[in-house]
């Protein structure tokens, strides 16, 4: 395993929802009908400490049907001008809770459920994380002097920056 890939240790939960919130909007993907995958961008409500992951939808969208078949999801964070990319699996769960809506909702989600937390519409979608990756890579100058060692060498730099996997 190269040197800066490791499993995970306390701190990288931590860690993680710390790229989560930093980044907040993901693509999300699930499995359809005819076992395809479906991928659409959602925005993150909230991170919690034990590794849920909340956001709103439509009782009506396809990924509600696509979750009453299969629960496994998958969602991909990226912020190209820092170098982060997350990566996260598990299992996702929909439900109403207007308790819970109110915790989460903000004036912009009105654009989407007129009638607020009370929108007969918003569905909780929850996701518990099962197994999450993130690397976070130096600027190019970094890649340009492993491309050199590289170069001088004829060994590959293997991994560059930090990753961490999460299980």
């Amino acid at each position: 395993m190269p040197e800066n890939t490791s499993h995970s240790d306390p701190g990288d939960f931590a860690k993680l929802g710390e790229l989560i919130r930093d980044i907040r909007v993901a693509l999300l993907t699930t499995v359809n009908r005819d076992g395809r995958f479906h991928t659409r961008p959602v925005q993150t409500l909230q991170v919690e400490d034990d590794r849920t992951l909340w956001f709103f939808t439509d009782w009506s969208s396809p990924k509600v049907d696509e979750l009453h078949h299969d629960v496994r999801v998958s969602l991909g964070y990226a912020d190209p001008t820092k170098n982060v990319y997350v990566a996260v699996s598990g299992s996702a769960s929909l439900f109403r809770d207007l308790q819970k809506a109110k915790q989460l909702w903000s004036i912009e989600q009105r654009a989407y459920y007129p009638e607020g937390p009370e929108d007969e519409r918003l569905a909780l979608l929850r996701v518990a994380i099962e197994r999450a990756e993130y690397w976070i890579a130096p600027g190019r100058t970094s890649y340009l002097i492993a491309a050199v060692t590289a170069a001088v060498t004829g060994t590959p730099a293997g991994v560059i920056g930090k990753h961490r996997k999460i299980e």
